[in-house]
């Protein structure tokens, strides 16, 4: 009896623990926002021009799955170089495609790859992009960033820079590619506070957050930072006068003089990765 017991208090206790980690995944938190009607009403999408692409995309196989898609700007002169774009709750859409083209411009010699985690849906509506966000399955975006890794070939040195949703990916890349991942940019993201996790980081990372952010606060970010200290890993906190979404030319919360002075500070420490 005894033994049937303690058999049946281990296989209790291991779901408790298998609960616990699943909801403490930050991509699982991070989607969990998306229930809170108070943060979905904080996201609008205004029109965005549809201006001339410097990119195409790409499908990228993976075996037994769907290939990946992305959006790719490739480097006028041959290069090693990758900076790997996490889009936000909305998808790969014309913002994100913006988005790849100005780091292209700013970074010389730099291949530029937008990743889709939607597999080609997105979102014009909160409704539609809580549903897409929620529904991300955690294996199949780790094996289309596994993918899109291999084709950039294995001698290649790797950044990743992310928004809001594309923010906790841009980290969560960083992590599982370890060995070609030289620099990772947060914008407000869900950040991992996993110590184990974060002791599989290659390179420091660089987080921007906002003062009037209500869901990745202080305590979040803290929370993170704490962990990162403990697996003795490099980062770089900056925190602006803004609300959530604040560096998005296509939402009502952009912050010209704010998204301006973060994307100076991206730059500097992108740059400094590919030097």
């Amino acid at each position: 009896m005894k033994i049937k017991i303690l058999a049946c208090f281990i296989l209790v206790t291991s779901i408790l623990v298998a609960q616990e980690q699943s909801c403490c995944s930050p991509t699982v938190a991070f989607a969990k926002l998306s229930e809170d009607e108070n943060f979905k009403s904080k996201h609008e999408l205004k029109e965005f021009s549809a201006e001339e692409r410097l990119g195409v995309y790409k499908e990228i196989p993976i075996e037994g799955q769907n290939p990946a898609r992305v959006y790719i700007v490739n480097s006028k002169n041959e290069s090693n170089d990758y900076l790997f774009v996490f889009h936000e709750w909305w998808g790969l859409n014309p913002h994100i495609e913006g988005e790849a083209d100005k780091w292209f411009q700013k970074l010389e010699d730099v291949n530029v790859i937008a990743i889709d985690l939607y597999d080609g849906e997105m979102a014009t509506t909160r409704e539609q992009a809580s549903a897409l966000m929620q529904g991300v399955e955690k294996e199949r975006a780790f094996s289309i960033i596994k993918a899109v890794q291999e084709f950039s070939g294995e001698d290649s040195k790797i950044a990743t820079i992310g928004w809001c949703f594309g923010g906790g990916w841009s980290l969560q890349s960083a992590i599982a590619e370890n060995e070609n991942v030289q620099g990772c940019v947060i914008f407000y993201g869900m950040p991992e506070k996993d110590v184990e996790r974060l002791k599989q980081l290659n390179c420091s990372v660089l987080g921007i957050f906002a003062t009037e952010d209500n869901w990745i606060n202080k305590k979040v970010v803290g929370d993170y930072e704490k962990a990162m200290k403990e697996a003795d890993k490099n980062f770089e906190n900056h925190w602006f006068k803004a609300e959530h979404a604040f560096a998005n030319p296509s939402s009502n919360r952009f912050n010209k003089k704010e998204a301006q002075k973060a994307n100076e500070l991206a730059f500097d420490y992108l740059q400094s990765v590919f030097k």
